[in-house]
């Protein structure tokens, strides 16, 4: 059978020689070139080839050798030789200039680690603010083949090493930077502080020493910032304040770690007042505040409308309890013995219905936080209860709740779907009656001593109109 040609732009085929380069012979066996055989001592005493002409016929070797642990010279596509790799058969060693030597694997393990003498080097944590692109590249840069592996680590240590990680021997700043970064993130685009101007407003009766009411104004600012990442992370919220999320940012997972470690680090900033009754209360509250936000998801995920009872309930627990914290909390470092709970409870349920009915309505929650959020995320807010319980037997409003729509149009529908059924309206009396009841009850606290001004003014500010 004749011999198959093998095209020589083929990668997985040998390559050729003309037949003009070597005289005839018979086929043989493909031989190592460190074989001292009769072809291999032929091929290396043959004389040099004088180049072929264009007219040449070009003829393949009935049976080529092949050294299996070559790699050619590179071509061309035409399969002529590259500028850069011409080849000079030379009689000493034709493939001398082609042959790639094989690596030592001691050689090419040694590239990828530098050279390393220090038994440390394994078990010390570098500091977070090296971790810059330069230094990542400047580690990651191939080494000489010369250079030695790193010595293996030494198990020993665990003999008697002091694995004792208190916070003051291991952890840095860095460190802290990194579990608070979401947390850090969110609080960078502050709010309107309402919950730090109702601390001040109440403390006109409670009169709390200054140190405490520092402590406890922060507490409270430390547990709203991180329900917030919780609550964006549980909403699929995409806006915070006209800001992407921070689980957008930081992803999920390290966003509910970042808030659930602000929980416990407001805790132990709660510690410092030296006042047990300030732990349970804080602990009190944050169950109710759990309670709320699980009723809330409940009701969301079954696409279950609550009665308007469960409704104000639930916001008694989740919203109302970060209110009713900072108050309780001041109440136990005063010495004043003015109730105040009852207040903050129904400012918590003014906020709350308020900012549902907000959320349907104003352009400029539209901006911070997107159109009509609150049908995206399917919620059972105020206006919303009201809708479908004035009429159970349409469920186009349940429908929609169902399919938390990003569609603009079916959101606009549906707001004129609720103004349909006077829910906007009721919402509106509804928080009427609710901040003239707090204005009395703020002037019933006060009994006269003029203290009840700051009370007024946020009861002002939470005033809605058409």
């Amino acid at each position: 059978m004749p011999p198959q040609s093998s095209s020589p732009s083929s990668p997985s085929s040998p390559r050729h020689l003309p037949s003009s380069s070597l005289p005839s012979r018979p086929a043989v066996s493909p031989t190592p070139l460190d074989d001292p055989s009769p072809v291999a001592a032929a091929i290396a005493t043959a004389p040099t080839p004088a180049p072929a002409t264009a007219t040449a016929p070009q003829k393949m070797l009935s049976n080529p050798i092949t050294a299996p642990s070559l790699i050619p010279p590179r071509t061309s596509s035409s399969g002529l030789p590259g500028r850069g790799h011409r080849q000079s058969y030379s009689a000493s060693s034709p493939f001398a200039t082609s042959t790639v030597r094989p690596v030592a694997e001691a050689d090419w393990l040694g590239q990828t680690h530098p050279a390393v003498t220090n038994p440390d080097y394994y078990h010390q944590s570098q500091p977070y603010s090296s971790l810059s692109s330069s230094s990542v590249a400047a580690a990651m840069t191939i080494q000489s083949p010369h250079s030695q592996a790193p010595p293996p680590p030494d198990p020993s240590r665990y003999a008697h090493e002091d694995f004792n990680f208190t916070s003051k021997k291991t952890w840095s700043d860095g460190k802290e930077k990194v579990v608070r970064g979401p947390f850090d993130y969110v609080s960078s685009h502050p709010g309107k502080s309402f919950r730090a101007q109702l601390v001040s407003s109440f403390n006109a009766w409670l009169d709390v020493p200054k140190e405490s009411l520092e402590v406890i104004t922060r507490v409270v600012g430390m547990l709203h910032e991180a329900s917030l990442l919780v609550d964006d992370v549980q909403d699929s919220s995409e806006l915070r304040r006209g800001f992407p999320v921070a689980h957008n940012i930081f992803g999920v997972a390290q966003t509910i770690n970042s808030a659930n470690y602000i929980y416990f680090t407001a805790l132990q900033e709660l510690q410092r007042l030296n006042n047990p009754e300030c732990i349970s209360i804080y602990a009190e509250e944050l169950v109710n505040l759990h309670r709320g936000q699980g009723m809330d998801l409940f009701w969301r995920d079954t696409l279950t409308c609550p009665s308007e009872d469960d409704y104000l309930e639930m916001v008694g627990n989740k919203t109302g309890g970060l209110f009713r914290l900072g108050i309780k909390l001041m109440k136990a470092e005063s010495k004043s013995n003015v109730d105040c709970v009852p207040l903050v409870n129904l400012v918590g349920l003014i906020f709350q219905i308020r900012d549902d009915y907000m959320n349907l309505s104003s352009k400029e929650y539209t901006t911070n936080k997107g159109m009509c959020e609150d049908l995206t995320e399917g919620k059972f807010s105020f206006p919303v209860i009201h809708s479908i319980r004035t009429n159970p037997t349409n469920l186009q409003l349940l429908n929609i709740l169902k399919l938390k729509p990003t569609d603009v149009d079916v959101k606009r529908y549906a707001v004129t779907y609720m103004e349909g059924t006077g829910s906007f309206e009721y919402t509106r009396r509804v928080l009427d009656v609710l901040t003239q009841r707090a204005r009395k009850m703020a002037d019933d606290v006060d009994g006269g001593r003029g203290k009840a001004a700051g009370i007024h003014k946020i009861l002002d500010k939470m005033v809605v109109t058409v």
